[in-house]
């Protein structure tokens, strides 16, 4: 069954954003692929990264190598300033009351992680409950399992309907005594869709529920304020907003960061060590044992920055307009079915095309030198409930055109063809 394309509205912005200086900033979309030019539609798995992150990882390594946190001499001063100067801008990237309510993590699984031991799995006791959606990321479905593993706890799942959208009514009549955390993704990576987290952030505080908002598809393509959502926790990776791999973020509130005890023991997350006992570093220090990725944390800094320079409130408008040609583009291929059609999403177009498997919708592309996503998404539990294997995968930044959309379309139809 198709969607109407009016489903999702173009959104208009004051600002008119120049993709073609913003593609120059990315080498990498230069390239050839099979003798093609380039068509990188798979950004909700990584995003490309711009010559300024690369430079700064270059520059880190060649003119200011040194750990951080330890020394007295220059190169260790600059890196700790780079390495700390991250920490503010993130900050103010997702306006944190205070800078030490930012954790550096290798990224949104680690995050969950590190809250699912150091946090839940201290309170949670047997028969109790933590309560996720069924549209998360296996990051946010696995660490609750092995919690409820250790603890006897249970894990309770909030159904969605036919087009993706989390049932609130369901949502509400889980809100029982019994749960005592809830983890929710912020936007879905296989559907798109955008959840109305603010809500149900309010839901949960109104029985005293802490909750943790997986943002990890959100931060490079919509403002976040943790403030205003006023979620306990909130956690990203660095490699999906233009960033390097192996960094991330974690957001705590500072009321519940300072009763966890330590995910990990180690240098630097120390203020004295005895053989009869250790006194913990203060916040954010306790949570960032050892020499951590300090290159890849400069570098998020100058993605941050990159970002800002462009204006979030521009991306979003921009990527809603390529989405929503997108979304019209691919209803007019004959056979085609959008898997996740929630009524607010962002820059995903899961789909399938007939009897053709996605691996070889993908595979078949691949040799146009468009590259899409197919499989599960890491979001098995997403597939068992709409009945199928897989999908493929279209997602998009802002540095995709609609001429890139056009190519997309003449690879759908080419693989249409070779297995109708």
């Amino acid at each position: 069954m198709k969607v109407a394309a009016e489903t999702i509205a173009p959104l208009t912005s004051k600002d008119t954003l120049d993709v073609g200086r913003i593609r120059a900033d990315f080498p990498i979309l230069n390239r050839k692929v099979n003798g093609k030019p380039l068509v990188y539609l798979d950004n909700a798995a990584t995003t490309q990264k711009p010559s300024v992150v690369v430079e700064s990882l270059r520059r880190y390594y060649l003119e200011e190598n040194s750990n951080i946190h330890r020394g007295v001499h220059y190169l260790s001063q600059k890196a700790t300033e780079g390495y700390e100067g991250t920490r503010k801008k993130m900050r103010t990237f997702i306006n944190a009351p205070d800078a030490h309510e930012i954790i550096f993590v290798r990224g949104t699984t680690e995050g969950i992680n590190l809250v699912a031991h150091s946090f839940v799995r201290e309170r949670i006791k047997p028969g109790e409950e933590i309560l996720i959606t069924g549209m998360e990321h296996h990051s946010n479905i696995v660490p609750w399992q092995i919690v409820c593993e250790m603890t006897g706890a249970h894990l309770r799942v909030v159904p969605i309907n036919d087009k993706g959208e989390i049932i609130m009514e369901e949502y509400e009549k889980r809100l029982t005594p019994k749960v005592k955390f809830v983890s929710i993704v912020h936007i879905s990576n296989s559907l798109g869709t955008v959840n109305p987290v603010k809500q149900m952030i309010e839901m949960a505080h109104a029985h005293d529920i802490p909750v943790l908002i997986d943002g990890a598809q959100t931060v490079s393509h919509k403002k976040v304020d943790v403030q205003d959502l006023d979620c306990d926790f909130f956690v990203f990776s660095g490699h999906k907003m233009f960033g390097p791999t192996g960094i991330g973020i974690l957001f705590g509130k500072s009321e519940y960061l300072e009763q966890m005890p330590p995910y990990q023991g180690g240098g630097d997350m120390i203020k004295s060590v005895t053989f009869e006992k250790t006194i913990y570093n203060d916040l954010p220090y306790k949570f960032e044992a050892g020499t951590p990725n300090i290159a890849g944390v400069i570098a998020l800094g100058s993605a941050v920055d990159y970002i800002n320079g462009i204006g979030l409130d521009s991306i979003y408008a921009y990527e809603q307009d390529l989405l929503a040609y997108a979304t019209a583009a691919v209803l007019g291929v004959d056979g085609l079915r959008i898997i996740g059609t929630a009524k607010n999403k962002s820059a995903v177009i899961s789909f399938m095309l007939e009897d053709v498997h996605p691996h070889d919708i993908g595979t078949i592309i691949d040799a146009e030198g468009v590259a899409i996503r197919t499989g599960h998404h890491c979001t098995q539990p997403v597939m068992q409930r709409f009945g199928i294997p897989a999908t493929a995968r279209a997602s998009f930044a802002v540095y995709n055109t609609k001429d890139e959309v056009d190519a997309l379309i003449r690879g759908i139809d080419k693989a249409r063809k070779v297995f109708q």
